[in-house]
């Protein structure tokens, strides 16, 4: 197989998990095993490739948040949720989102000075596969149970952000755990009782995050010396993969969570998790 083929292969995959909560980089190194293993680079490069499709996807919320920080109002269409938002709780809205990123950039920057790096066997993203599988049917029906109690909540309380930038540093330190499903599901046990709610600011902290964290990995490459050693053309062919992968898969997740629950993907975790625990060697 060619290394633009593999590339290809491979940004489809990140397009195709990225925002399912089945955990992109646990699929991503679980195909280099067969593909080729890729650089830390590679990876996160790809991943902000998909999150270029949220941007799209979301631009008018983005530009609705703008728009409400200049003092007017963000009219019903710019919000997916499609409700009307003032500039105040836009302004809101976007400093949670802040706070999230905040957490989320400061926990990164202690996991790579504690030199944290991701695992070279299958069995750890397998049993966070399956645990995260568990984790999800738990957090979904807690929530169901409150929203029954109290109705559906949409907002998104200041609590509830931090523990999203807290989720996502865990997902990062465990693959297979989702960073997808660790802060949808977050946001759900912490109060916000809507499927969609929680899924959107899921998917939107992920811009800041995901941008960062590339331009993080360019900036550390850049001073070991290592830029000339990455395939760009590879590189490139994964990153726009990714991204077009990125915007049919989340346009379809939108469409799904409106009136059905995460529990399918709970299923495929806990198989793919017990068939690599059963089919792939120890230390593999």
């Amino acid at each position: 197989m060619t290394d633009l083929l593999a590339a290809l292969l491979l940004g489809i995959i990140e397009g195709i998990t990225e925002f399912l909560p089945i955990s992109s980089t646990g699929h991503l190194l679980i195909a280099q095993h067969w593909l080729g293993h890729r650089s830390d680079l590679f990876n996160i490069a790809i991943q902000a490739g998909a999150i270029l499709a949220v941007v799209v996807i979301y631009w008018k919320r983005l530009w609705g948040m703008l728009v409400a920080f200049l003092g007017h109002d963000a009219p019903a269409p710019y919000d997916p949720l499609g409700v009307t938002a003032t500039p105040a709780q836009s302004r809101d809205y976007a400093f949670k989102l802040l706070a999230a990123f905040a957490v989320t950039a400061v926990g990164g920057v202690l996991v790579k000075a504690l030199g944290w790096q991701l695992p070279h066997t299958v069995q750890p993203i397998a049993w966070a596969l399956i645990i995260g599988a568990a984790w999800m049917v738990l957090a979904e029906q807690l929530a169901a149970r409150r929203a029954e109690r109290e109705g559906e909540r949409t907002d998104i309380a200041w609590t509830t952000a931090l523990l999203v930038g807290v989720a996502q540093v865990v997902a990062g330190v465990f693959p297979g755990t989702s960073r997808s499903a660790a802060t949808i599901f977050v946001a759900l046990l912490a109060g916000t009782t809507s499927r969609v709610a929680a899924t959107e600011f899921a998917f939107v902290v992920g811009i800041p995050t995901m941008f960062a964290a590339t331009g993080y990995e360019l900036l550390s490459m850049a001073r070991a010396g290592g830029i000339g050693q990455e395939n760009w053309t590879a590189l490139g062919v994964a990153f726009v993969a990714s991204a077009v992968t990125a915007f049919v898969a989340v346009k379809w997740l939108l469409h799904y969570i409106q009136s059905r629950r995460f529990t399918a993907f709970a299923v495929y975790r806990v198989v793919l998790g017990v068939a690599l625990l059963a089919l792939v060697p120890a230390g593999d």
